[in-house]
């Protein structure tokens, strides 16, 4: 019998896909009004169901020095998808691989290498198993966060990120839509940095409001639904702009 999924499992899977690190089952419990016991008990269950597979670390290999990530697309016979997509795997400095459906490149291949000759390594093993690589990219950033409709009702939700542009020497500048709730807006700039929700090495460069570009200044007030751009000295660590979405 197939196993039903009901609204306490959802809840645990969503928390354990936000940080599965720093959720315990009692806090679970308490907001489904269940025994911490009954939440290790599902997740036990989930697992032996195969539907949570695990748990994996959020590794940013770009700030390690020298290392870089690549995602191949590649094709594959349809028959021999499953095969060659568990073989690639096996190539050292690969990481994850997805199986697409449909479409001409079906399966995705995500590597990890040191250097230039690495990546060529990684490509050339991918091939000599049977993939043919259609396209390689480096992959810039990856963000991650749980599905919204297994949360709470007044679950956080994060800034609808617009565009994002990596400059030279690691800068950033990021553009993103302001939510209604984010604990910025109603705040001027200046505000915002002195009580700490924008760092020192963040600068609001630009604001779009109702159509209008504006020129931020420290009196300048952050509202909701405003397009706000947003420059960064150093790379934004995961959660950055979580102080303009919802909270």
């Amino acid at each position: 019998m197939e196993y039903r999924v009901d609204e306490i499992d959802k809840r645990i899977l969503y928390y354990l896909a936000r940080d599965a690190r720093n959720t315990t089952a009692s806090e679970i419990a308490e907001e489904m009004e269940v025994t911490a016991a009954t939440i290790r008990n599902r997740i036990h269950q989930l697992e032996a169901e195969g539907i949570l597979r695990g748990y994996l670390a959020d590794i940013n290999y770009k700030s390690i020095e020298g290392h870089v990530t690549y995602q191949f697309s590649c094709t594959a016979p349809i028959p021999e998808r499953d095969r060659l997509a568990q073989s690639a795997l096996d190539v050292s400095g690969v990481v994850a691989v997805r199986e697409l459906m449909t479409g001409k490149t079906n399966i995705a291949v995500t590597a990890v290498g040191s250097n230039t000759e690495d990546i060529s390594r990684i490509a050339g093993e991918l091939s000599d198993i049977g993939l043919e690589i259609e396209d390689e990219s480096v992959i810039e950033g990856e963000y991650h966060q749980p599905y919204n409709p297994f949360g709470p009702e007044d679950a956080p939700v994060g800034p609808s990120l617009t565009d994002f542009m990596s400059l030279a020497g690691g800068a950033e500048v990021v553009e993103f839509t302001v939510s209604e709730g984010a604990k910025v807006a109603g705040l001027t700039i200046e505000e915002a940095v002195e009580e700490g929700l924008l760092a020192d090495e963040m600068l609001v460069v630009g604001i779009e409001r109702d159509g209008d570009v504006l020129t931020p200044k420290g009196e300048t007030v952050m509202q909701t639904g405003d397009v706000i751009s947003l420059f960064s000295k150093s790379g934004l660590e995961k959660g950055a702009l979580e102080v303009f979405g919802t909270q």
